[in-house]
């Protein structure tokens, strides 16, 4: 009998808990846009293909329309679909729609919400416009940065000499590159290839960008207090955020002993500045926490998204060897083999431009974009969406949209070229997101990939060891990231 009546109070338990979970939802519903109907506990994690999550959330919006809520768990989201929706919550609606959502992923990576990426308020303000600053005086934009690109894709191209024209995977050598770049400017210097603490720092980033777009990253944000005790690769890779972050603190350390106030080597230097400025300041958001974090978040930005997009589009580009052959040809015209490529060059270059362009769009590297909160209850279209309600502006339905790219599910260059073959911009392009959160580094991204891929197309030409038939541009990955699959490549001296 004690059994049954145990069981009996158990059972009333779990029916009051479902009872209370669909009426509060009901609630809810009745003031966010319409969406499927959630499972308790689970939300909506099975009407959403994990590994296909653009089909499932275009799916929700031919049914639900362009503004939709899904429930990640018991939280509700709201999903922005098609650019002219993007468009009017990021830029017309820019201050109730710009504030950034820490979901417990990101809360776990940015110790709670610091750095420059994942904060908000007065913190958010205070640290972009320190970085953005600091950024420019550095180079950013200008010519002195543009050198050290130059000088970092030489050292690619002799990486890339020494394979003798033998199939490799370039994934490494991309990364070393790429983020030598914005090392030159966060660390003050650029690493060896062979570096044991750069290969560490790389691999333990490019670990962490694969997880947020894993299944197992996905369910982590879903239900963080459930497998946050449970065994799995999560423990993994929570450890390879503590471990950028113990080596950018002995970086740090390393700085504030030889520290000089008046002549800053590089971005460390400037925030240890800007430390002894207002160290009596007892809410200073410029603090050794602060430091560790912001440095975190310009190094990854700075090195794994631009890699990846320059890893895929080499792919894309073994695939169609016709729009190589025109590259070649442009560049040849443009350039000519005597002279290093420079910024300056863009403008008489409208097909290798477009190019660039159309693989950005094309990846749509960040599909859903780093999630927002909207500051406010803001009565949006039809709906009113309450203040802390996370937003996901899903870029890559900007960037797909039949209403602004004529092929959008196919690699057409044709679509940021006019009838004369020259360059045309195009609104919709916005893998750098858009209003106040747009990316910091889109500057640096812009330069480096034009000046990556001009001189390796100057150098090289691209040779597939399989048949282009077999060459698949299905992304390994689909969730936080799109990331492409495995493959290799032959670099053939021209």
């Amino acid at each position: 009998m004690e059994i049954i009546g145990a069981t009996a109070v158990l059972l009333l338990g779990c029916v009051s808990f479902l009872l209370f979970t669909i009426a509060r939802r009901q609630k809810s519903n009745g003031r966010l846009p319409p969406g499927p109907t959630p499972l308790p506990i689970l939300g909506n994690i099975l009407q959403l293909n994990s590994r296909k999550l653009f089909k499932s959330l275009s799916k929700l919006k031919e049914k639900y329309g362009p503004v939709y809520t899904i429930y990640m768990g018991n939280e509700p989201a709201v999903v922005l679909f098609g650019y002219d929706v993007v468009k009017e919550a990021l830029i017309d609606y820019s201050e109730e729609f710009g504030a950034r959502a820490c979901t417990p992923l990101l809360y776990k990576i940015s110790s709670g919400g610091h750095g420059v990426i994942f904060s908000n308020g007065e913190r958010w303000k205070q640290l972009r416009r320190f970085s953005l600053m600091t950024l420019r005086n550095f180079g950013i934009g200008k010519r002195s940065i543009e050198e050290r690109i130059q000088e970092e894709v030489q050292f690619l191209n002799e990486e890339f000499l020494k394979s003798k024209g033998q199939p490799l995977d370039p994934t490494l050598f991309l990364s070393k590159a790429v983020s030598n770049v914005i090392c030159s400017v966060v660390f003050g210097d650029r690493f060896d290839y062979e570096d044991e603490t750069f290969l560490r720092l790389l691999n333990f980033l490019n670990e962490l960008f694969q997880w947020f777009s894993s299944v197992s990253g996905q369910m982590y944000n879903i239900f963080p207090k459930v497998i946050e005790y449970m065994p799995g690769p999560h423990k993994k890779y929570v450890k390879s955020v503590d471990k950028i972050k113990e080596i950018i603190a002995e970086m740090v350390k390393e700085h504030m002993e030889t520290l000089d106030l008046s002549s800053p080597r590089d971005f460390i230097d400037c925030f240890l500045i800007k430390m002894k400025q207002e160290e009596d300041i007892p809410q200073s958001e410029f603090h050794k926490e602060a430091v560790v974090n912001t440095t975190f978040d310009m190094f990854g930005a700075g090195s794994e998204t631009t890699s990846t997009t320059l890893r895929y589009g080499l792919l894309i580009l073994l695939k169609h060897p016709d729009v190589e052959e025109r590259i070649h040809k442009e560049i040849d015209q443009v350039i000519g083999r005597n002279r290093a490529p420079c910024t300056e060059d863009r403008s008489h270059m409208p097909y290798m431009d477009a190019v660039i362009h159309e693989i950005q769009r094309f990846i749509d590297l960040l599909p859903m974009a780093l999630p927002h909160k909207v500051t406010r209850d803001v009565h949006f279209r039809d709906f009113i969406i309450p203040k802390d309600t996370i937003v996901f502006p899903v870029l890559g339905s900007a960037l797909r949209d039949p209403k602004q790219f004529k092929y959008p599910n196919q690699f057409n260059p044709g679509h940021f070229l006019d009838d004369e073959g020259k360059f045309c911009r195009n609104d919709a392009f916005v893998p750098f997101s858009l209003g106040k959160r747009i990316c910091l580094g889109e500057g640096l991204a812009r330069m480096e990939l034009f000046l990556f891929l001009t001189t390796i197309f100057q150098n090289f030409n691209l040779r597939s060891p399989v048949d282009i038939e077999e060459i698949d541009l299905t992304p390994q990955m689909s969730g936080f990231g799109n990331v492409p699959p495995y493959y290799q490549l032959c670099f053939i001296p021209r």
